[in-house]
């Protein structure tokens, strides 16, 4: 049976603890990851967002489960069926960087899953952060992130 004081300092070190294991829950770092970032819809690239609609409209559009259109094994969704045949004459013109994981994470070391509205095109790239509150903070330093993901990239996946 524990007592008082043995509860406190058990408690303690959870709270001190508590940084280390939202990092862990971050960083998903598992061995092996697959190369495209699936992770919020199974099989489905960008959180189903359309990935024409960042660079056309520059805005975050979900992608219709009917307007589909599939690349290296990935499902993307498209809010239209013209911006589902531009992507299909030219995938790689649309595909997010670091294979859609957080470029913020990818930039540090490490990868994260995204929030697909919290998004930048820059130098006719998309790059896509864990949250706006992330993307804030890409931004910042965004060549210097740019530079550091593109080094760190596709190495991460192995960590």
């Amino acid at each position: 049976m524990m007592n008082r004081r043995t509860i406190l300092i058990r408690s303690i070190g959870l709270i001190a603890a508590a940084p280390a294991v939202s990092a862990t829950f971050i960083a998903v770092a598992q061995a092996g990851k697959p190369a495209i970032f699936t992770g919020l819809i199974d099989g489905v690239g960008a959180g189903g967002y359309d990935l024409v609609a960042y660079f056309a409209d520059n805005a975050a559009r979900r992608g219709d489960a009917q307007i589909t259109a599939d690349h290296d094994g990935v499902t993307y969704r498209f809010a239209s069926a013209a911006n589902r045949d531009l992507f299909a004459a030219n995938p790689e013109r649309y595909l997010p960087a670091y294979g859609g994981y957080c470029a913020f994470a990818v930039a540090n070391g490490y990868t994260a899953k995204i929030d697909p509205e919290a998004f930048t095109v820059a130098d006719g790239r998309l790059f896509l952060n864990f949250s706006k509150s992330v993307r804030t903070r890409w931004l910042k330093e965004q060549a210097a992130n740019i530079a550091k993901g593109d080094a760190n990239w596709p190495a991460v996946l192995a960590k």
